[in-house]
């Protein structure tokens, strides 16, 4: 079904780098998402007024939230197409954001309603009416939020889109909410006793979890998040292929909405080399990476030497030492300088952003003076610095 409605609905649907295309994927969930929720409502919200049941009605309120939020979706999705401006020269991607931070307080304020009546429920219990078909339409209910859920993860895979991941956790906790309800109503039909508030209190509370896990998702490339691994190594290793560069480091990314992204990264190129033919593959890295991978990509060229063997004897030395200290550490911009009773060491040090400051500054202490002991003249002159990717999930 999937594939049959990306197929009919989305002209260029292979083409997922346009922001055209994203957007007909953004407003083709969007329109099967309302409706779905809708219609959802429509059957909880009778089967909870015949059973008087305040956990079917809290779930036929909560799909009807859901059916809001794809209308605010759609909006968010066609206000995010717009193209750069005067005033906006990244666009409006991250408009796509907000609207998803909007979805999150509409998910919180339902489950927090909802959450009130339960307790309501507890203290005064209702007398519940089981029906078989009631539950049939239920268990037809889970059928298509796993439905709808799984249909917003495979779309929001193939763009890339945190929105939809995040579509895809919140109809997830509705199977849950929805399955928790009807047992609850076999519960009561087995044994005669009510737990229906309870059950709609837990209902509640796993919608506002999800509302908070939406908030922290859309919030996360608000606020400035660190480089996914494997962005990292794809737009490194691209970099890198070009003859010419010897290495890369100091990459940073910033995230204006999906498939809006500009990078900063500093490449190695040898110093003998003329400057104005390194300047040229330079360029042509910058140029290349805006068609093949949609990157405005600025890159500062760092000078380095391949050729004197003693400073890369010293430099491999170096590296060594640091390997030894701590391998998660590493070293560039490395460059000697020989003065007539010392020779000055000079070189940046990335160390992790989660390490204490008491480890950030015995680090380069060590390194001084390990350096120190195999040569009393190097005198190390380090700038502290830290990587910008995010620690990859095991």
């Amino acid at each position: 079904m999937t594939e049959f409605l990306v197929r009919h609905f989305i002209k260029d649907y292979q083409d997922v780098e346009k922001i055209s295309v994203r957007t007909a994927y953004g407003v083709l969930a969007s329109f099967v998402g309302i409706f779905c929720n809708v219609f959802l409502f429509i059957v909880k919200f009778i089967v909870g007024l015949v059973l008087h049941s305040v956990s079917v009605t809290a779930d036929a309120f909560n799909n009807l939230s859901d059916a809001g939020s794809s209308v605010i979706s759609f909006v968010g999705v066609k206000m995010a197409e717009k193209p750069a401006d005067k005033d906006h020269p990244f666009g409006h991607g991250r408009i796509e954001y907000i609207a998803a931070l909007i979805v999150s307080f509409l998910v919180l304020e339902v489950g927090f309603t909802f959450l009130k009546d339960s307790i309501g429920k507890i203290r005064v219990p209702e007398e519940l009416n089981f029906q078989v078909t009631s539950v049939a339409i239920l268990l037809l209910s889970i059928g298509v939020k796993l439905w709808l859920g799984l249909f917003n993860r495979k779309l929001g895979v193939k763009i890339n889109s945190k929105v939809m991941q995040a579509v895809f956790t919140d109809s997830m906790g509705d199977v849950i909410t929805t399955a928790a309800t009807i047992l609850s109503l076999i519960f009561f039909r087995i044994t005669g006793i009510n737990i229906d508030g309870i059950v709609g209190a837990c209902v509640a509370l796993v919608v506002m979890w999800a509302g908070v896990g939406i908030a922290k998702d859309t919030l996360e490339p608000l606020i400035g998040e660190a480089i996914d691994p494997e962005v990292y190594e794809e737009i490194k290793h691209f970099v890198e292929g070009y003859e010419g560069i010897e290495g890369t480091h100091d990459l940073i990314v910033h995230n204006y909405g999906p498939g809006r992204s500009m990078a900063s990264i500093h490449a190695e190129v040898p110093n003998d080399v003329d400057i104005e033919k390194s300047h040229e593959i330079i360029d042509r890295i910058e140029r290349e990476a805006a068609k093949e991978l949609g990157l405005f990509l600025v890159i500062h060229m760092d000078p380095i030497e391949m050729k004197d063997k003693r400073v890369l004897e010293i430099r491999s030395q170096a590296v060594r030492i640091l390997k030894e200290l701590d391998p998660a550490c590493s070293i560039h911009d490395f460059r000697v300088v020989y003065g007539e009773h010392q020779v000055n060491l000079i070189f940046d040090m990335v160390v992790p952003i989660d390490y204490d400051e008491g480890r950030k500054k015995e680090l380069p202490d060590q390194m001084r003076q390990r350096l120190k002991d195999v040569d009393p003249r190097y005198e190390c002159v380090i700038t502290e610095e830290y990587d910008y990717v995010a620690k990859s999930e095991e």
